[in-house]
């Protein structure tokens, strides 16, 4: 596949699904993908020391939790390197974190009380302004640094977004962003507002785009 930037010189992307031995490619991702958004320095406190180790901790137990739940994973590969990741919820999962003991242990011994009672809470407004019916989730997405600005965050949106349409018990797909300049983005996307929520001074954006089953894209007569 294609994201219409490239030249004869450079390979096009591939979009892969991902499996548990990308998980350490992966974590780096995701890991510089977060470390600097808002959203995660409130959550897991920045100014405190250990903040790093919170994020790739926190980062490692979502991963690791979505592998063993068996949710889709893809990712957009250029000459052998994996360049960008998302994983994708399933609408039935509807996942409460506080349910996963042992997601839950892991996280306080890893990231602290305060950083997981926080990240919990978080979750659990999100969960609270899911639409009906279900819609997929997507709780991590992110492109490696040096590959940004190339088209590959859209080339994977798409690629999520076919993994949607693929199954017909999902309304749509639900992301949240804490940062402003990423909204545009969204919104050519298709996105819209399901609402926001409070992070200290600022404002976590919850957005939706209806995404139907490929038999309901084209009504009959306009084939």
């Amino acid at each position: 596949m294609s994201n219409g930037s490239e030249n004869n010189n450079k390979s096009e992307p591939v979009i892969v699904r991902l499996d548990t031995g990308a998980a350490n490619e992966a974590r780096s991702i995701l890991y510089h993908a977060y470390r600097d958004e808002p959203t995660f320095q409130y959550l897991f406190d920045h100014r405190r020391a250990g903040y790093d180790q919170r994020v790739r901790a926190t980062i490692r137990e979502l991963i690791d939790l979505y592998f063993a739940l068996e949710q889709d994973a893809v990712g957009v590969m250029v000459d052998d390197t994996l360049v960008a990741v998302a994983f994708i919820g399933d609408p039935e999962l509807r996942m409460n974190l506080a349910d996963q003991l042992s997601w839950r242990i892991r996280m306080v011994l890893t990231t602290g009380f305060a950083s997981t009672r926080r990240y919990l809470d978080y979750h659990e407004k999100i969960r609270n302004m899911l639409p009906q019916p279900l819609a997929h989730q997507l709780p991590l997405m992110g492109v490696n640094p040096k590959y940004q600005n190339r088209g590959y965050g859209r080339l994977l949106l798409k690629a999520v977004e076919k993994l949607c349409l693929e199954n017909p018990r999902g309304s749509g797909l639900v992301l949240d962003t804490g940062n402003n300049r990423y909204l545009p983005f969204y919104e050519s996307e298709g996105f819209r507002s399901l609402g926001t929520i409070r992070l200290g001074d600022f404002e976590d954006h919850v957005l939706f785009r209806e995404v139907y089953p490929e038999e309901q894209a084209v009504a009959p007569g306009q084939i």
